[in-house]
């Protein structure tokens, strides 16, 4: 059973950069079954889809937020990390990894989900 933990700061300072890492267990990242991403949900809103990382380390981001957002690996401890620069209030959210199948695009488990805060 694959499943995914997020961690990382619960507050950030406006115009600082926002980290969080999710690690993997029940397979590994490099497994091509999967890729593996980012999906973030602002008080209010829906799922936003913020980038996905391939099992050959190939990312893909939201066009809203590639100017912002860095999707990284450590395929040594089977993380795979988030990056978000110059981060705003806007920016407040819950933010889930998730497993996406690679055969059928579909989406699995999300991790628990983590909250940030963007606050001063």
């Amino acid at each position: 059973q694959v499943q995914l933990q997020e961690s990382g700061p619960g507050l950030v300072e406006p115009s600082q950069t926002l980290s969080l890492t999710c690690s993997v267990s029940g397979t590994s990242i490099k497994s091509s079954l999967y890729y593996w991403s980012w999906i973030r949900q602002a008080p209010g809103k829906g799922l936003e889809w913020m980038g996905t990382i391939s099992y050959t380390g190939s990312t893909y981001y939201n066009p809203s937020l590639r100017s912002r957002t860095s999707i990284s690996r450590d395929t040594s401890i089977n993380t795979f990390s988030l990056e978000v620069n110059a981060v705003t209030p806007e920016d407040t959210a819950v933010y889930y990894c998730a497993p996406l199948h690679r055969a059928s695009l579909q989406p699995g488990s999300f991790g628990q989900g983590t909250q940030v805060t963007v606050s001063s």
